[in-house]
């Protein structure tokens, strides 16, 4: 009984959130969700969900924190570095035809991820013609992500996942470190436009060349996954390429005969037609 009065309280608390806030968690992987607000009832000191919903109608700085829970903030510099070596071999000689770039980096988290494929182009000479569109739901994440200030000593990991990566250069060459944190060069933001986007809710803005949602999918249920798959698809220009997480799939979705795999492991797809 306690588990089935703990589902219902979930429904509320979602259903709160979007009547109240406008953020939209109700077609989220329920597993993983559940698991996500029970943390959050934790650090807030609560004894129910029930409470915690109280407590975000009232409260938005228990909002803010109940969304950076709840958000999936997870990322790394050069993250599975599989990916970009893929990336160098398979994308980046259908960029190089291309006069211009628009790239969307879709649920872009803390901008780890973000700063590594601005990276990658710098090193291909492309970021100079491109123009990069990271967007999250999480407008406070956003900021941080924008100010481009990491752990001095995370850096040591970024470094050995960009060297796997197929780092051309020196990692230290793309930061100026001081009093314990790093500080991303600026010349690699300045073609990047940071903005809220919410995939449950919001529609297609642009059309682009390439489009990378990394896990961020596996957190959806399939109806929602279905719309973002199709946001995606409306979004991208023919022969544009879409990527995904490892644990991601386009098997199944809406449009999966409108695209080729580029690479299998890496999810790495193009639109055909």
């Amino acid at each position: 009984m306690a588990i089935e009065i703990e589902d219902i309280e979930v429904l509320l608390l979602t259903e709160a959130v979007y009547q109240r806030w406008g953020y939209d968690f109700r077609d989220y992987a329920p597993t993983s969700l559940k698991r996500r607000i029970r943390r959050c009832d934790e650090l807030e000191k609560l004894l129910s969900i029930s409470s915690l919903q109280e407590k975000i109608l009232r409260d938005s700085d228990c909002m803010q924190r109940f969304l950076d829970q709840v958000s999936v903030n997870v990322t790394s510099m050069f993250r599975d570095p599989g990916l970009y070596r893929a990336f160098r071999a398979t994308v980046v000689p259908l960029l190089k035809e291309q006069p211009s770039l628009r790239i969307w980096h879709a649920g872009c988290a803390s901008g780890e991820e973000v700063y590594s494929i601005a990276i990658l182009l710098h090193e291909e000479d492309l970021l100079g013609r491109t123009r990069i569109y990271a967007t999250d739901l999480d407008q406070a994440v956003l900021e941080r992500a924008k100010e481009g200030i990491y752990g001095l000593g995370l850096m040591k990991g970024y470094t050995e996942n960009y060297q796997a990566a197929g780092g051309k250069a020196a990692f230290s060459e793309y930061y100026h470190a001081g009093h314990g944190h790093v500080v991303m060069r600026k010349d690699l933001s300045k073609n990047i436009v940071w903005a809220r986007h919410n995939l449950v809710t919001d529609a297609s803005f642009n059309e682009f060349n390439l489009i990378l949602c990394r896990n961020v999918l596996i957190y959806f249920n399939a109806r929602l996954q279905e719309r973002a798959h199709r946001l995606f698809y409306q979004s991208l220009a023919e022969g544009g390429v879409l990527v995904l997480g490892r644990q991601e799939t386009m098997r199944l979705t809406p449009h999966e005969s409108h695209y080729r795999t580029l690479d299998g492991r890496e999810k790495i797809f193009q639109r055909m037609i």
